[in-house]
């Protein structure tokens, strides 16, 4: 199937069963079709377009979804590589400054113009290594990643179906690299290197020198879970310190580019937080029900998901804790694999909620509207969270 090809508009909405608010569909084929990872934006054209990948004719592509018109564009055409080297477009990246789009395919990182179709290979990953997500510096000048020592020799591991072999792989202390490859000259550094499995590189999406990357593992169980790095000095330094009993992670960075969010949970409750990199003007109030990943941009509303819903909190300034969680919709999302993870994520100007599903049976890209602050009194609340 050649690159280019253009599918019509798949479009379908239906009113959501507990929360009444009208939600849009916009694939319908039948394979798995999501969007990015949470903490990467896909929006491109400013904001009119949305990159997501689709197993499509038994082959994962990438695809632009215009949404003026739920038409949707093959970006490319490329033949899957053999577990566990899947070709995966959930830890693609785009450049925040072009329509280019960054992706890893047999163990390197390629460009995609996504206009011209025009493909570069930028990055081969050494032997013995694999990879992680991307993320692109706020300038467009560098794709980021860390890539960790491949120990599925003598460990069993599928990470992408279940997390088999999460915690044994966190325990071994892999040796882990952070690159910085040029996007333009293919040039790269190694920006940072040590003997912890190291994941979730994340580019600030305003400071071109800042990023922070994670050591994965259960939270409970890592030395420290949240990190910055100084592209610049190299400098990495802990961010937002745990005390025993108390737990972080699913950090992202709010739209400002400047402060990080994160949730946790302390000996008493749960919370949601943000910092500054310097670990400067900590914010953190509690919340009501659990969660798993979360978004926000900015402390007013954080979306999450876990249970069968999306879940919609709201600061109350006053009482210096979140109010909810509110029911936005029903995701009823399996998340049996990485890729059918529900990943909820707020539009860049706030309007409407991006996530996942498979309630069809195949993974799906739907949104739900973004309530005002007055129609979240109507929205139904969770009382029976329990995970």
């Amino acid at each position: 199937m050649a690159a280019g090809k253009t599918y019509p508009p798949e479009k379908t909405t239906f009113m959501d069963a507990r929360s009444g608010l009208t939600l849009t569909r916009w694939t319908d084929h039948l394979c798995h079709s999501h969007h990015l990872y949470f903490t990467n934006s896909g929006w491109f054209r400013d904001g009119k377009s949305v990159v997501f990948g689709s197993d499509r004719n038994n082959e994962t592509g990438l695809y632009s979804l215009d949404l003026e018109t739920g038409g949707i564009r093959q970006l490319l055409d490329l033949h899957p590589s053999p577990h566990p080297e899947d070709l995966n477009f959930q830890g693609a990246c785009l450049n925040p400054q072009r329509d280019e789009a960054y992706f890893w395919w047999k163990k390197s990182i390629h460009a995609l113009d996504m206009a011209t179709g025009e493909l570069r290979s930028l990055f081969e990953l050494p032997p013995g290594f694999a990879p992680s997500i991307l993320s692109a510096t706020a300038d467009g000048r560098f794709v980021c990643a860390a890539m960790y020592e491949d120990m599925s020799s003598r460990i069993r591991l599928d990470l992408e179906r279940g997390y088999v072999g999460f915690r044994e792989l966190s325990a071994a202390h892999p040796l882990s690299k952070i690159v910085a490859v040029n996007a333009r000259t293919s040039d790269h550094e190694i920006l940072h290197e040590e003997r912890n499995w190291i994941g979730h590189v994340n580019a600030s999406p305003r400071n071109p020198r800042q990023l922070t990357f994670c050591h994965e593992g259960p939270w409970n169980m890592v030395d420290h879970r949240i990190w910055g790095l100084d592209l610049e000095t190299r400098e990495a330094w802990r961010i937002r310190e745990t005390q025993t009993g108390e737990t972080v992670g699913h950090e992202y960075w709010y739209a400002d580019g400047e402060r990080i969010g994160y949730h946790g949970s302390g000996k008493k409750a749960h919370f949601f937080g943000y910092t500054y990199p310097d670990n400067s003007d900590r914010v953190e109030a509690e919340f009501p029900g659990v969660t798993g990943h979360v978004h926000s941009n900015d402390e007013r509303f954080i979306v999450g998901d876990g249970g069968g819903a999306i879940r919609l909190w709201r600061l109350n300034v006053d009482e210096h804790e979140y109010e909810g969680p509110f029911c936005l919709c029903e995701h009823r999302c399996s998340m049996h694999v990485q890729k059918l993870h529900v990943h909820p994520r707020f539009s860049p100007d706030g309007t409407y909620v991006l996530f996942t599903s498979d309630m069809t049976g195949y993974g799906n890209l739907y949104t739900v509207p973004m309530p005002s602050w007055g129609e979240m009194e109507s929205l139904p609340l969770i009382l029976w969270d329990t995970r």
